[in-house]
């Protein structure tokens, strides 16, 4: 497989600023872009199976083809979110070489007939958000975006950024809207989806901030290449931000279709412990997980959805033998349900609920009963949701007590983990003093 770099080849030692991005080559594809129909953008991006890098992985030129023809104005959501638990690729995109993204947005506000494009970023990325705001201004004073398109092409195109608060929920594209808006986080019901009607009504498009990276190198190579970079369906490369027990942690650029277990074994260098490979989530926490038998797969969205899980955000944790999976699942478990917006019965109730008996098995407390509550009460939440959170709590629980059952039940049986540590990554004995002082 080809190992041509699109994303990092100017990570992280080239110039981030525009004269450094320009040096490289950079907006020559908006150059080309603007010398083209707007309507051959679109079809060059569908041709080259560019699938969202958010995490659904929806062909990105079929969801621009979704806009209403006659409805103006229209607007572009660039979603930097990025707050899946194991995830850590767009803010280097956005910290490294900001303007690419720039160049991408300005692409496709050009074949999308849009003026007005807002970058939703996560509230603690302080750093990676003064960097876009600072390429914005750059790209500005010298004319590549504002009234005119690259100082001479009558096509007005503004860029703002918009800082989260930190709620999770607001990764979610409709409630990243209504956070867009002004209002409280709460996603709204689908259809009609955010390309008939988005923000303030009007017809919006929303794309992961990889995702719209990859458009200037599409434009300036072609379709045909970029598709051949990646396999089946899925075009170009992908970021993988690899994490946990690896020695060589970090974040890798690959062809769509990369080997799981060669990503880890041999470009990670196996792990750092040197003990086998017991788990690993493939892409973000939301994911079911994988036995350490089962990675020997493509990570192409298609191939590794075969496989009974998903290469979401590209977001791969690893973990080795010494894992305890209760207190693993307890923790993720503990997350959705402090990110819960509580707009859902289900998820509202169903997430702190799961946490809980999760929690309760750990501390060697749990019975045979609650085991069987926690296999059941996963298919009550997911689908009964309005967004896809609900979902994203419930497939982890399934897929660890599946996979991993036995050790439940040894928590069960032997009234404890053989680690000796809870969820909490503390001692049982803490632990108990702990909520011995502080139960309701």
């Amino acid at each position: 497989m080809s190992e041509t770099l699109i994303l990092t080849k100017r990570w992280p030692k080239k110039d981030p600023s525009i004269e450094g991005y320009r040096a490289d080559g950079g907006y020559r594809s908006l150059e080309k872009a603007v010398g083209m129909a707007p309507a051959a953008i679109v079809e060059e991006v569908k041709a080259s199976n560019l699938r969202g890098r958010g995490g659904a992985g929806f062909p990105t030129g079929l969801k621009w083809t979704f806009l209403p023809k006659d409805v103006r104005p229209r607007y572009l959501c660039v979603n930097a979110d990025e707050s899946e638990p194991g995830t850590f690729k767009d803010r280097y995109v956005c910290e490294y070489d900001p303007h690419m993204l720039l160049e991408g947005i300005a692409i496709t506000c050009f074949a999308l007939d849009i003026h007005l494009a807002y970058i939703y970023i996560r509230g603690e990325f302080a750093k990676q958000a003064r960097a876009l705001e600072k390429s914005i201004e750059e790209a500005l004073a010298a004319n590549v975006i504002g009234p005119r398109l690259l100082g001479k092409v009558d096509f007005p195109v503004e860029i703002h950024v918009v800082r989260g608060a930190g709620a999770y929920i607001c990764g979610e594209e409709s409630a990243l809207m209504e956070s867009v808006e002004g209002k409280k986080g709460y996603p709204r019901f689908k259809p009609p989806f955010p390309a008939i009607i988005g923000l303030w009504g009007k017809p919006t498009i929303i794309n992961n901030v990889e995702t719209l990276a990859n458009v200037p190198w599409i434009i300036e190579h072609g379709a045909k290449a970029f598709a051949e970079l990646g396999s089946g369906k899925s075009g170009g490369t992908r970021l993988f931000g690899v994490s946990g027990n690896v020695k060589r942690p970090g974040v890798y650029e690959k062809p769509a279709g990369y080997n799981l277990k060669k990503l880890i074994m041999e470009d990670c260098g196996g792990t750092a412990s040197g003990r086998p490979v017991k788990a690993v989530i493939p892409g973000g926490s939301s994911s079911p997980v994988l036995r350490g038998d089962e990675i020997d797969v493509s990570l192409e969205v298609d191939a590794i959805k075969a496989a009974g899980t998903m290469s979401g955000s590209g977001g791969v944790i690893v973990m080795d033998d010494s894992v305890c999976m209760v207190r693993a699942l307890a923790r993720i478990a503990m997350f959705y349900a402090e990110e819960s917006c509580g707009q859902c019965t289900p998820c509202r109730q169903g997430t702190p609920w799961m946490w809980k008996i999760l929690e309760k098995i750990e501390r060697g407390e749990g019975t045979m009963q609650d085991l069987a509550l926690i296999e059941q009460l996963p298919g009550n939440i997911m689908g009964q949701t309005i967004c896809a959170l609900g979902d994203a709590a419930a497939m982890p629980v399934q897929s660890f007590v599946k996979k991993f059952r036995q050790e439940f039940v040894d928590h069960i049986e032997g009234r404890g983990c053989k680690h000796g540590q809870t969820a909490w990554g503390v001692s049982r004995e803490a632990r108990e003093a702990w909520v011995g002082g502080n139960r309701h």
